[in-house]
């Protein structure tokens, strides 16, 4: 049995993983949070835009609000993974702005929040 060729080169002072994919996978649940807050507010102030996310008739605009914060989430995991793969990042920081960010996604995904842009 030959050992793998692959060599692993050392992240940190004491051959540790670099922490940037973690905190790029946090940032990125904020983001994609945060793209689904908006698009629940913008759907309630433009009847239109709410009809344009209709993509399945049993489901409404949740359909296109929750496919487009997902694409969201994996756009950014991706972008911020790249260019984070290698660094040494602050996990406290990157928390620290996932929980903002998480705290922005919920005001604007509460309902007296959003309802206050309700196109009339």
């Amino acid at each position: 049995m030959t050992a793998d060729p692959t060599p692993v080169t050392p992240a940190g002072p004491e051959g540790e993983r670099p922490t940037g994919p973690v905190a790029a996978a946090l940032l990125a649940v904020g983001v994609g949070s945060v793209v689904l807050a908006i698009l629940v507010v913008w759907a309630e102030a433009s009847v239109s835009f709410k009809e344009s996310l209709a993509y399945d008739d049993d489901v409404g605009p949740l359909a296109g609000k929750t496919i487009w914060a997902v694409v969201a989430y994996l756009v950014s995991w991706l972008v911020l993974g790249l260019a984070m793969r290698r660094r040494e990042v602050s996990l406290r920081t990157a928390g620290i702005v996932t929980a903002v960010l998480l705290a922005l996604a919920f005001i604007g995904t509460f309902s007296p929040f959003f309802e206050m842009f309700t196109e009339e």
